[in-house]
């Protein structure tokens, strides 16, 4: 049995509950994982309210798809790792079939790699989704050059600060964006060459200035509804709109012909769909992620942790959006 957290309908924070759950053997294709700490998305809490883009198979359901931990017991058929060795479990698979918000849980091998020596749990448990995210829209997909322009949206999230990593280490430049004033200097300090409030300045004006008119090569969004419009209009001739999530709740237009560009690319990423779910696209994304980090010029940052019977508080912290950076829930044990 082991600590494991389910909800049982959908609703707010509050219907998530830690209960005792058989975990029982890993099967073919298995690891069985201690997990030790557990990385927060709002793909999560999207699951958890029933507003995801996969519903709920069953209930009670499980949650969760990032995590560090150690290899406790290998399934039949899996080669490449040992028990007792520190891993990280990767957003690679459906929460209707695997949670890790758990003491311990079962989860698919390839969706595990070996946790750089580099990151204690904490730190292995909020570096794969965010940085994933970002190479693999931006330089996987989009093919970032040195010189490029991105504007990002949400850029104080944790794929945001991720984002502008991985910008500024192609030797482009990362344009920020936030809501209010609040988290400029905390933006300004995680390397954005500039950050505009939105709350207060104007979007597009500001961007054209900034690249002298061209606008941005790319524009990474977490936002979409009707925001879509305005960061349209700042996507350089050729350039790509990505969204990446849906914050907003609201329905997103396709703002082509209206703003007389027939030829906007526009398009969704999904880091489950597009990397981690591509084997080939993985092992690149790995090895791009590992060598920023050995490197130095990526650095996760974790705004705040929980502990795991504080799963509710957790969720709710992360949807008041007020983080700076990774929520991070720790397992004791």
């Amino acid at each position: 049995m082991a600590g494991t957290v389910r909800f049982h309908a959908y609703g707010g924070a509050e219907v998530l509950r830690l209960e005792d759950v058989p975990v029982g053997d890993p099967g073919p294709g298995e690891l069985a994982i201690r997990v030790d700490a557990i990385g927060l998305n709002r793909a999560e809490v999207l699951f958890r309210a029933g507003r995801y883009i996969e519903a709920a198979r069953r209930f009670p359901a499980r949650l969760g798809t990032e995590a560090a931990g150690v290899v406790e017991a290998i399934g039949p058929g899996v080669t490449g790792f040992r028990t007792g060795q520190p891993v990280s479990v990767l957003p690679a698979f459906s929460m209707n079939d695997y949670g890790v918000y758990a003491e311990r849980a079962l989860v698919p091998a390839a969706a595990v790699v070996p946790r750089p020596e580099e990151l204690d749990a904490i730190g292995g448990a909020a570096v794969w989704m965010p940085y994933l995210t970002a190479y693999g829209a931006l330089v996987e997909v989009g093919g970032l050059r040195a010189g490029d322009t991105v504007a990002l949206t949400a850029a104080s999230s944790s794929v945001g600060l991720a984002a502008i990593e991985v910008v500024r280490r192609a030797g482009a430049v990362p344009i920020a964006t936030t809501r209010t004033a609040a988290k400029k200097d905390a933006l300004l300090r995680a390397g954005a060459a500039e950050v505009i409030v939105t709350g207060e300045e104007d979007l597009v004006g500001r961007v054209l200035e900034h690249t002298g008119g061209r606008g941005a090569e790319f524009v990474f969004d977490a936002v979409a509804g009707p925001g879509v419009v305005d960061l349209a209009k700042v996507v350089a001739p050729g350039g790509t709109l990505f969204l990446y999530g849906a914050l907003s709740g609201e329905v997103t237009p396709y703002p082509g012909f209206d703003l007389g560009m027939p030829s906007l690319n526009m398009r969704t990423f999904a880091v489950v769909h597009e990397t981690t779910g591509d084997p080939e696209r993985l092992r690149r994304g790995v090895a791009y992620v590992a060598s920023g980090l050995r490197t130095g010029a990526f650095r996760p940052v974790v705004d705040r942790t929980f502990r795991l019977a504080e799963i509710a508080d957790a969720h709710r912290y992360i949807e008041a959006g007020a983080q700076v950076g990774k929520i991070v829930v720790t397992v004791d044990h």
